[in-house]
């Protein structure tokens, strides 16, 4: 299974020039079971490394624009009355399929954003009284654009909180950016990539992440940087219990991808950041800034 996750980062470092941590972030979510929030200006690579990752992995993939006059049964579906057999039937939306791109997401309105809610936390949709399972693996990658960009719904916290992690893309590097502009179109070479990780390894990979280790010392460290968070005047509101187990799961997700069977404090202080980021408020606008204090309060056990 490592090696088939090490051609997976190879095959994406091709595709999304000098990004490979985030491109293991990204994985790093997926083994986790979140889902991912991308949030950069246009024009990155936001959506190509979406459909990157559901390419190598064999994944069922659907993109859903969003837009002012999104409706969330264009999400999660509608029911629908059939003249001819007399009956009602349920008529499957976008977010059907194993990974959904929810692009530009905080270009929606509000209702539409929360039609999402459900389906990322509970795997599934109410429709009608009706509850209906969603496929597995089911992975959502988000993209938003900087709430200072015209036209933007921020997302309220309670939905922020749904996505396990949040990085952003950033400019490419002068070497990335020089073979960028002197190759072909990336987003064309997708086309050629093969299945590097099939579904059903995937879910067995992420079966074994939740066997991983934790030591009684490891979950020591993690309670007091999530108390820090709690009774510091760095931060206005602390992490939340399903924030402590988000980190604690990344933190697995990481150590497997390490090849190990343990999880040690340095796997904590890598998915810190995308993990806290974006449920902290601290004034900052970059997740590193918000999680520097936390780690330096923070002595290891």
């Amino acid at each position: 299974m490592q090696q088939q996750l090490k051609q997976v980062i190879q095959s994406a470092n091709k595709i999304i020039l000098g990004k490979e941590r985030q491109i293991r972030l990204s994985l790093c979510c997926l083994l986790s079971g979140g889902h991912l929030l991308i949030e950069d200006i246009p024009g990155v690579g936001k959506t190509t490394l979406a459909h990157t990752l559901a390419k190598l992995m064999g994944l069922e993939y659907q993109r859903i624009q969003f837009t002012s006059d999104l409706l969330p049964s264009d999400i999660i579906g509608a029911t629908i009355y059939n003249a001819d057999k007399h009956q009602f039937s349920f008529h499957q939306g976008a977010i059907f399929h194993q990974m959904v791109l929810a692009d530009e997401i905080n270009r929606a309105t509000p209702k539409a954003q929360s039609a999402l809610l459900e389906a990322m936390e509970e795997q599934q949709v109410t429709v009608e009284g009706h509850t209906h399972s969603l496929p597995q693996p089911f992975f959502v990658i988000a993209t938003q654009n900087p709430s200072h960009q015209l036209g933007t719904f921020p997302l309220p916290e309670s939905q922020l909180d749904r996505f396990l992690m949040r990085i952003e893309l950033g400019y490419p590097d002068h070497d990335a950016e020089r073979e960028l502009l002197s190759g072909i179109n990336r987003y064309r070479l997708i086309d050629d990539l093969a299945v590097q990780l099939p579904a059903d390894i995937l879910l067995r990979m992420q079966q074994a992440v939740k066997e991983i280790h934790v030591a009684p010392a490891l979950l020591d460290y993690l309670q007091a940087l999530i108390a820090f968070t709690r009774e510091s005047d760095e931060y206005q509101t602390g992490l939340s219990p399903r924030a402590g187990l988000a980190l604690l799961n990344a933190a697995k997700a990481w150590a497997f991808m390490q090849q190990r069977d343990m999880v040690i404090p340095e796997d904590v202080q890598q998915v810190l950041a995308p993990v806290a980021g974006h449920r902290l408020r601290a004034g900052h606008t970059n997740s590193a800034n918000i999680v520097a204090p936390l780690l330096a309060a923070v002595a290891i056990p």
